[in-house]
């Protein structure tokens, strides 16, 4: 379209502009042309005028037609938007269940992969077992067919790497004992919803066993994850793994020079050496002078998601904070926050983290798939033989100062004079949500990073 409207406008422009053309040699015309020479600058101005605007008006409509062809952002559908929200109130619940256990330091919890474990035992169980996974995620009323496809469409969506520009990688297997055959059925339908892989594991060499499952683990996460598990306590029942690693991308990175080696205190007396990345920036920020909190987010690439960090004003131990942390304060403090300048001080994380969380599911509600005495997984092999042994959750996790470029031009700006301190040197909670779902892609604590220790006390 627009190099038919040059061509038109170009030949017009050269009509008037040459009054011997046939555009000026009709009748009546021709007699004209001694005065059409004497104002021919008028009318060039006039054709440039008439160019300009035909030019902004073809622009206009190229983009209004652009604007009507482009698709609009596709919503997930109602049943996933219901999961999203059921799996947010989920990671609040497990993260609660898992920190009054004395034996974890870090946590690092995906709720919606969680979620997607508890489709499997639905989509593995009978009657009350397969009830069950459903309770503890709250979508009782749901189908099972909507929970699969629902579960199967939420996860596809946040974990889609190309459009959120974060690296995640996530592997699930089933592993049931060597004697085991497993359904056709359950294979398909298993791998369809939740992309899940089957093997056969034989803990008569448990040696053996476990290296087959950490060789598996590190190579779907290209090396990241180097273990799940130094052993498996319960060896006759089945066993879920998920095998994650996720590195997000800043929408505004730190500057890989901006880094060096800093205390973090784990404790009052115990101090590790870990690298820091320091960048100033404008980003939402809450002080709850209340509780002495700071709470700040940071967007990820593309701003699809964000990361909030919950932090006391000084190190602690984490139960005051943690009583705290519900999805209804959470929503309250991200509902208070201001976006201003802050100068951010982040630990450079290389986190490996795994739990087993068969004893935290039992806990909220899933009792019968975990107990070998009234677990009816009868759909994995068609024999109610089997029992959920296990469910490893692993994940390697990095914040790096990888993200997008930023403008330079930004610390000259008045907005970033006076900026609040936001320095991550003891521990902390920390969350990652999904900005279109609304769902929570990752929630945990930072505790103990790696790092060799500095110091006896302060």
């Amino acid at each position: 379209m627009k190099i038919a409207k040059v061509d038109l406008t170009k030949n017009l422009y050269k009509g008037i502009s040459n009054p011997h053309s046939h555009l000026f040699l009709s009748t009546g015309v021709a007699s004209l042309l001694p005065t059409i020479k004497s104002t021919m600058w008028m009318i060039k101005l006039l054709v440039l005028g008439l160019l300009f605007a035909v030019d902004a008006a073809v622009n206009k409509k190229a983009v209004e037609n652009v604007a009507k062809e482009a698709p609009a952002e596709k919503k997930i559908s109602e049943h996933a938007s219901t999961i999203a929200d059921r799996s947010a109130n989920l990671a609040f619940n497990l993260y609660q269940t898992m920190a009054k256990d004395k034996n974890v330091e870090n946590i690092l919890l995906s709720p919606v992969v969680v979620a997607s474990s508890l489709g499997l035992v639905n989509l593995a169980g009978k009657a009350s077992t397969a009830a069950q996974a459903k309770a503890v995620l709250s979508v009782d009323k749901l189908s099972d067919d909507l929970v699969h496809a629902g579960l199967a469409e939420l996860l596809n969506e946040v974990s889609n790497s190309t459009v959120r520009n974060v690296t995640w990688k996530i592997g699930n297997r089933l592993y049931g004992p060597s004697s085991i055959s497993f359904s056709d059925d359950f294979v398909k339908n298993s791998k369809k919803h939740y992309n899940y892989e089957h093997s056969k594991i034989n803990f008569r060499d448990k040696r053996s066993a476990l290296k087959s499952i950490n060789e598996w683990a590190t190579q779907t996460t290209d090396g990241k994850l180097p273990e799940v598990t130094s052993d498996v306590a319960k060896t006759d029942g089945a066993l879920i793994v998920n095998a994650m690693f996720f590195k997000p991308h800043w929408d505004e990175k730190f500057h890989h020079k901006m880094v060096d080696n800093r205390g973090f205190m784990v404790t009052r007396s115990f101090t590790v050496s870990v690298p820091m990345m320091h960048r100033t920036g404008l980003y939402n920020y809450y002080e709850d002078e209340t509780h002495s909190l700071q709470i700040l987010e940071m967007p990820l690439a593309h701003k699809l998601s964000s990361v909030v960090f919950i932090m006391p004003y000084h190190v602690e131990p984490m139960e005051r904070v943690e009583k705290l942390l519900t999805r209804e304060q959470v929503k309250t403090w991200l509902g208070k926050m201001q976006k201003r300048a802050v100068a951010v001080s982040l630990p450079k994380v290389n986190l490996e983290v795994s739990h087993d969380l068969q004893k935290h599911l039992g806990e909220l509600g899933l009792t019968e798939a975990i107990d070998k005495t009234k677990a009816d997984l009868s759909k994995i092999s068609g024999k109610k033989d089997l029992y959920l042994a296990s469910l490893f959750h692993a994940t390697a996790l990095e914040w790096d100062t990888d993200g997008n470029p930023f403008d330079a031009d930004i610390y000259s700006r008045e907005e970033l004079k006076a900026p609040k301190l936001f320095y991550a040197d003891h521990p902390y909670v920390f969350l990652i949500k999904d900005n279109k779902t609304d769902s929570i892609l990752f929630i945990g604590r930072l505790v103990r990073p790696k790092g060799d220790k500095m110091r006896d006390e302060l």
